[in-house]
């Protein structure tokens, strides 16, 4: 018999989620040990809250009809939160593209929200590893560490599954097993710098204000990383990621046929404010036009 959840949300929203497409920027390739989609469509993930190690278990019955269940000394900070984490706060109906290709995707893709999981140390340290590597390598070395010293996940998990590293963990991962996961010295001393502000970080997840002015002051933390932490934490359908190297290339081709130069990009995604995340986050998931998240870098080249 399956061991009862610790709190569970009956959620009937206003308006359409879907969660395998709202949740879909949170995980980290198809291995996740922190995120998983079953054949069923349920979707299992873990999480450290500031009261402690959660595993949560989402099933969609509708766009309008969802059930969290919810395990773990974090289960009721979870249970209280996960409704913004599916984004709640979101707003996509007010964003109308006059973009042909934008909005048929806007229309084909109901139920997808920017997420807001509030936990800003959790989002911001795979997107440290992410920094200037693709994303076959980032999504392997994020597996690998999180396997090695993430904590089992409490509850009826699928097997294999981690709760993130705590940030004492990832302050102490050594020298080795950094290289053995593909990381540089100058992204793993980033990711230990980080970890010693971790709990101010999460304390600024309302205010996205304060949050993007720390980051902004912290080492190694440029736009790019903090705009990953934006969308993923923060809820920011805003959250622009200038200097992602593919980002003026394949947006121009899909939306204006030709490649954008990189000063050019900042500009022509004024036309979309306070959705210019949104419109990535349409591209990538339309076929055929799908930037890639990872800034510049050929592969298993170090950040510098």
């Amino acid at each position: 018999m399956e061991q009862p959840p610790d709190h569970s949300v009956h959620w009937q929203p206003a308006f359409p989620v879907d969660a395998r497409l709202t949740l879909g920027s949170l995980r980290h390739g198809q291995r996740d040990p922190t995120h998983r989609v079953e054949p069923d469509g349920t979707i299992w993930r873990t999480a450290r809250t500031a009261t402690g190690l959660v595993t949560y278990r989402i099933r969609q019955q509708r766009l309008d009809d969802l059930l969290i269940d919810a395990w773990g000394p974090g289960a009721a900070e979870l249970a209280d939160g996960v409704r913004d984490e599916l984004g709640a706060r979101d707003r996509p109906e007010q964003f109308h593209p006059e973009q042909p290709l934008l909005r048929r995707a806007q229309r084909r893709l109901v139920g997808l929200r920017v997420p807001g999981t509030g936990r800003l140390f959790e989002a911001i340290v795979p997107a440290i590893i992410e920094q200037r590597v693709v994303g076959v390598d980032a999504f392997a070395g994020w597996t690998r560490l999180v396997k090695s010293i993430g904590e089992p996940a409490p509850g009826p998990t699928p097997a294999g599954m981690r709760v993130p590293p705590s940030p004492e963990a990832w302050a102490q991962v050594p020298s080795w097993d950094w290289r053995q996961a593909g990381i540089d010295l100058q992204r793993s001393r980033t990711i230990v710098q980080t970890a010693r502000h971790a709990e101010r970080l999460d304390q600024t997840a309302g205010d996205p204000h304060a949050a993007y002015r720390l980051m902004a002051a912290l080492p190694g933390i440029g736009t790019w990383t903090a705009a990953q932490v934006g969308h993923r934490a923060l809820g920011d359908a805003d959250a622009l990621p200038l200097g992602d190297y593919h980002l003026g290339r394949t947006t121009g081709i899909a939306l204006l046929g030709r490649p954008l130069a990189d000063d050019e990009v900042e500009a022509f995604y004024e036309q979309w404010r306070p959705h210019r995340y949104r419109v990535i986050r349409l591209l990538e998931l339309t076929p055929g036009a799908a930037p890639r998240r990872a800034p510049r870098a050929p592969r298993n080249r170090p950040l510098r």
